[in-house]
């Protein structure tokens, strides 16, 4: 398979040939184990963002990059192999789903994509549900991260262009809901996930989201860098980039992060 997303029709075509993986979440939402069972797409299998896709909160974070180990086993339960395509998605617009692509990737699976729309998508294409808890064939799935780029406290101001992918408000410091500080890493610009997404739920397509980007200094020639709240939905933005040919790196301890050192600038507006 080719690029970061796979519609839905493509989906329906090729679903004995890939391995499935369900990531809901939604921070104060519902529990995705529960969603998955009163219906997924056949074949699925759960996999938990807060236990199987990130560490204990801590000094990294809300959602620190889980240890490798544990990692590896977790995507071996849910039949992730090397040698067979992975499709994940979510019910939150691809942000649970772009994080366990980014960590796929990162590990060194060469071809993991998001399913465009998300669960939405696959019932709106009338996709059949299946429900209940899914038995799948462990996978083989061997890897060591180090394949996407990542950049830590120390140099995330380094890049040409720092992205802050979480809403405006919480940018600029004007709400903070989560973290004890309000504001922004200085230098760093927004763009919201939302603006990576059509009305309809789905990527904007290649051109739309390079006069995105574009607004804020994003070029193939530049480093580029992306951040959120915890570190999740800033993969998010990192897809969106690869769509346009860029190689972003995530900041995976985030604001929450960054934020556990109080010598660390905040800017604010």
């Amino acid at each position: 398979m080719t690029g970061p997303l796979i519609s839905t029709a493509e989906l329906h075509q090729r679903l004995r040939e890939v391995t499935l993986l369900d990531v809901r979440y939604r921070l104060g939402g519902p529990s995705g184990a529960d969603e998955f069972r009163a219906g997924h797409i056949p074949g699925a299998a759960y996999v938990d963002l807060d236990r199987e896709l990130a560490s204990a909160p801590g000094a990294g974070g809300r959602h620190p990059l889980p240890d490798p180990d544990v990692f590896m086993e977790a995507m071996r339960r849910a039949g992730v192999s090397n040698d067979r395509p992975v499709v994940v998605y979510d019910d939150w617009s691809g942000h649970a789903a772009a994080r366990a692509w980014w960590l796929l990737r990162h590990h060194g699976h060469s071809d993991v994509r998001v399913l465009d729309g998300a669960w939405s998508a696959w019932l709106a294409g009338g996709g059949e549900r299946e429900t209940g808890e899914t038995t799948v064939r462990p996978g083989t799935f061997t890897g060591e991260p180090g394949v996407m780029p990542v950049v830590e406290a120390e140099s995330v101001t380094d890049v040409d262009v720092l992205i802050d992918a979480r809403a405006p408000e919480r940018y600029r410091g004007a709400s903070e809901p989560i973290d004890p500080v309000a504001g922004h890493i200085p230098g760093a610009v927004n763009v919201p996930t939302g603006r990576n997404l059509a009305s309809d739920g789905h990527f904007h397509g290649a051109g739309e989201l390079r006069e995105v980007y574009s607004e804020v200094g994003v070029t193939e020639d530049r480093s580029v860098a992306a951040y959120c709240g915890s570190g999740v939905t800033a993969a998010h933005d990192v897809l969106a980039l690869e769509l346009i040919g860029v190689s972003a790196a995530l900041y995976p301890g985030s604001w929450s992060g960054w934020v556990t050192d109080p010598d660390r600038p905040v800017e604010t507006g």
